[in-house]
């Protein structure tokens, strides 16, 4: 198979990576969010929208938290994935410049 052949096919075989990648990457972010509440708060519990006991301020400022840290997480660990699929093929596992979205 030439280099051209396997970089076509190349993507389609990293979905199944990605998939792995992105619940972890979600894992990973969902502890680091808690710990981060735990040290900024010292709750265990962060509040949600629903949350009719918790103002307006402290339901955006938990979820702008919640939310860089999941996009923090998730790009260390697809970069970190891409580099090592890179490694070991010498082929990025993406067929074109834009990112996932």
């Amino acid at each position: 198979m030439s280099k051209k052949q396997t970089k076509l096919k190349l993507p389609l075989a990293y979905k199944p990576v990605g998939f792995v990648l992105g619940w972890a990457s979600g894992s990973l972010a969902g502890l680091a969010f808690q710990k981060t509440w735990m040290a900024i708060r010292h709750e265990e519990d962060a509040p949600d929208a629903l949350d009719k006991d918790r103002g307006w301020g402290e339901v955006l400022i938990a979820a702008a938290i919640q939310g860089a840290l999941f996009a923090v997480v998730r790009s260390a660990v697809d970069r970190t994935g891409a580099k090592a699929i890179e490694r070991s093929t010498g082929v990025w596992p993406s067929s074109d410049k834009g990112g996932r979205d």
